[in-house]
């Protein structure tokens, strides 16, 4: 009897602290009312979340990630492969733009397992239109973005990992294009194996971008006044350098057992992006007999201007010998831009 009572304490007091970091979370990332930077920072696709599974919960995965899949969220959930692991992700994303997202990663003994990733974002061709040829040139373009990270994660005890990433962003717009570096960082920590799990990461902290390319060559007169110079010296226009997204995430995910095949886990993310208003995440998922997830969530709350909200999806994990994988499906509501829908599968061998 007195065991029952000191382990629903023990429940509670796990409980409160959940609802008292979900409170802290909620309070910090109230409505902002500063001027935004929206569409202003180099590198914009890399704020799009890979990984179907916790966009169906609202992409708050800071705390709420497993493994490779959660890498996005917080690196420090790689710290937690015993095996290889293989992720791939599709979205189809606005006006026919293809996204697919590769990670892989490699345990390496007392050093922790080292892990890479390549995003790309592509916009099809499209026609290339002029103020006086509006209805097209002929000629034909397109917009490609890739990033590549190379990452180590650490398990430094039983309840805490850190990560931290090298990253090379890259865009290309026709005959134009840019590059940066930045650096990524994650730790996640578990107050239990199955208790309260407490996550932050900075993403995307780095160099600033300036296009260059033929697109932007010129011919000029440098003395247009005076005949018989040259009226076609070569030259070309110089861009700005533009700053990266950086954002800072910090959350928490509880599970709550219901029974002995049921497990309810409750994810909530605050965030503070460079670029933006400050927003809140929440989301949620019910695991059946540790096979099909059920997800549920609610993407940037506070969010000064959004036409994003309702998430939802769900998933599929098994096991065939010593193959373990996961096939996951995300859909999220994106207001006058319609719904985006994500496709993820991952196995661990």
């Amino acid at each position: 009897m007195r065991a029952q009572v000191r382990l629903r304490a023990v429940a509670a007091q796990r409980t409160a602290s959940a609802l008292a970091l979900l409170a802290v979370l909620w309070l910090s990332a109230g409505p902002a009312t500063a001027q935004t930077k929206t569409g202003t920072t180099f590198g914009v696709f890399t704020l799009i979340e890979p990984d179907a599974r916790l966009a169906a919960m609202g992409n708050a995965g800071s705390a709420a990630g497993e493994g490779l899949a959660g890498v996005f969220y917080n690196p420090g959930a790689v710290a937690g492969l015993e095996k290889h692991a293989f992720e791939f992700v599709h979205a189809d994303w606005f006006a026919g733009i293809r996204y697919d997202w590769i990670g892989y990663a490699q345990p390496a003994g007392k050093l922790g397992t080292f892990y890479s990733t390549f995003t790309s974002l592509n916009s099809g061709d499209m026609p290339v239109r002029t103020v006086s040829q509006p209805l097209g040139t002929g000629e034909r373009f397109s917009v490609t973005d890739l990033a590549v990270s190379l990452g180590l994660a650490h398990k430094f005890s039983l309840r805490f990992s850190a990560a931290a990433s090298v990253n090379y962003l890259q865009e290309n717009i026709f005959h134009t294009s840019a590059q940066a570096f930045t650096f990524t960082a994650g730790t996640l920590y578990r107050l239990s194996a199955d208790g309260l799990r407490i996550g932050a990461t900075l993403s995307n902290f780095g160099t600033r971008a300036s296009y260059s390319g033929n697109d932007l060559a010129i011919t000029y007169d440098n003395i247009p006044e005076t005949n018989g110079d040259n009226g076609a010296l070569p030259g070309a226009r110089d861009t700005d350098p533009y700053s990266v997204p950086v954002t800072f995430r910090v959350g928490v995910a509880q599970p709550f057992a219901l029974g002995e095949e049921a497990r309810l886990l409750l994810a909530a993310d605050a965030l503070h992006p460079s670029d933006n208003t400050e927003s809140l995440s929440l989301g949620a998922e019910l695991l059946l007999r540790n096979a099909l997830g059920v997800r549920v969530g609610w993407q940037s709350l506070f969010l000064q201007d959004t036409e994003v909200g309702l998430t939802a999806g769900a998933g599929l994990r098994g096991t065939f010998d010593d193959l373990r994988y996961h096939v996951d499906y995300g859909w999220a509501d994106q207001g006058r831009l319609e719904d985006t829908h994500r496709f993820s599968f991952g196995i661990l061998f």
